[in-house]
């Protein structure tokens, strides 16, 4: 209790070193995300991350047991970043512009979105670490579940009920629609966001659309 008789909360003493430790892991995830951009993840060495984020490598270990964990950690942020992303789309107009929003991100390296040489870097290092495999197979199943529910809830909104069978299909379409794009984000670094619209405009009615 305090000097006026009421009880102090461990919630109240706790909260500035959970933000101080949320604050750090931050720290070393945009330092880690740099690393394996510039050097990949098996070149990339914990030295290399602690001398980006400027903190020993000894306190890396305090927040993360080894190279590994700071991977899944930055696949398991960067799924939540998508997911609430995805919750935010009311209808299928919003969906051209975030598109054509994430390219851009893309290809000016805006640490909101998943940098696409580290996307690819994932999914290669995924076919020799199972638990990669896993924790990307994790995230993509969650977040088709959530373009699949955006598009059935988009085909009720217009009066055309689909089953959830259709919705998974137009789902799995369009992520490999937009897992595309960032291979050409990586390939094509200037290509003229006109083309990406005109691409946009002729794939994503018929994909969000229901055939009326």
């Amino acid at each position: 209790m305090n000097a006026t008789g009421a009880r102090t909360t461990v919630t109240d003493e706790a909260s500035p070193r959970e933000d101080r430790a949320c604050a750090q892991r931050n720290r070393i995830l945009n330092a880690a995300r740099c690393c394996f951009i510039e050097h990949g993840f098996h070149a990339a060495s914990m030295a290399q991350i602690s001398a980006a984020a400027q903190m020993s490598a000894g306190l890396i270990y305090r927040y993360f047991a080894n190279k590994n964990a700071i991977i899944l950690a930055i696949i398991a942020h960067q799924n939540e970043e998508a997911c609430a992303d995805i919750a935010t789309l009311r209808s299928s107009t919003d969906l051209m512009p975030r598109i054509t929003d994430l390219f851009a991100r893309w290809r000016s390296s805006d640490t909101r979105a998943l940098n696409p040489a580290l996307f690819l870097e994932m999914c290669a290092e995924s076919s020799r670490d199972p638990e990669i495999a896993r924790a990307l197979d994790a995230a993509e199943k969650r977040r088709g579940a959530e373009i699949c529910a955006w598009i059935r809830q988009c085909a009720h909104d217009t009066g055309h009920d689909i089953s959830e069978e259709e919705a998974h299909t137009r789902a799995f379409t369009l992520l490999c629609f937009i897992d595309g794009l960032a291979v050409r984000a990586v390939r094509e670094p200037d290509l003229a966001p006109q083309a990406l619209l005109n691409s946009l405009r002729m794939f994503v009615p018929g994909v969000v659309f229901p055939e009326r």
